[in-house]
């Protein structure tokens, strides 16, 4: 019982982190993109906080939103952010189900820790995106949001997912040769992403990393085997 009180208060914790971060960049930041007159995505650098001083290109706070997948990915429109978001909610609630087994059956401690770790990212995006256009503004490149307006921007599960961590650790060019990118510009790291995404990343990166670990059968189904 201990260990399954570790995982929830894991989890609240970063659905408490991941919720008071995005609320304050989108009650206190203008977006740090627009489209301009061609229709092309605009991202200046000098839209962004450097936390560690304004030579630290490398750790900047953006202000960017989404209404797809995690990562920045988009998927099919309005009846898409629909059904991905209608998606989401079917997997947290497989999750809570998933959680109770997987404590039940008594897996590997870093198996549920990881299991944790992506419910509590899904969860944290699923809010946005069923309850933040009820409840802020449109948010704008010039202007800041206001929460709980008249009326919000959007409908029930057609929020849209707040980002803000942006690492562009290396910028650069590929090389002349290079196939098809050549002289194009190169940035690592390029996407803006949430707490919520991170989670879902460590816990998906760790479970493979350490599947032969985690994934040998808990005593309880062991024993299942054999009688069998």
């Amino acid at each position: 019982m201990g260990k399954a009180r570790n995982i929830i208060f894991l989890i609240i914790m970063i659905l408490a982190v991941d919720q008071v971060i995005k609320i304050w960049v989108k009650t206190h930041m203008p977006l740090s993109y627009h489209w301009d007159a061609s229709h092309q995505l605009i991202t200046p650098y000098d839209r962004g906080i450097r936390p560690f001083g304004e030579k630290a290109e490398w750790c900047q706070i953006y202000f960017v939103e989404n209404e797809g997948m995690a990562w920045g990915l988009k998927f099919g429109g309005g009846i898409g952010k629909m059904a991905l978001t209608l998606f989401r909610m079917v997997a947290v609630i497989f999750g809570v189900w998933y959680i109770r087994e997987i404590f039940r059956k008594k897996h590997h401690p870093g198996f549920i820790l990881c299991v944790g770790l992506i419910f509590a990212g899904a969860l944290g995006n699923l809010i946005d995106s069923m309850f933040y256009g009820l409840i802020f503004e449109e948010s704008n490149y010039t202007t800041v949001a206001k929460i709980f307006p008249a009326q919000g921007y959007a409908g029930f599960l057609h929020g849209k997912v707040v980002d803000m961590f942006y690492f562009p650790i290396i910028r650069s060019t590929y090389p002349s040769w290079f196939p098809f990118v050549g002289g194009d510009d190169f940035e690592f790291f390029s996407p803006v992403f949430n707490l919520a995404d991170a989670s879902i990343s460590v816990g998906v990166i760790a479970l493979l990393v350490f599947q032969k670990k985690f994934m040998h059968l808990p005593e309880s189904e062991k024993k299942e085997t054999v009688g069998t």
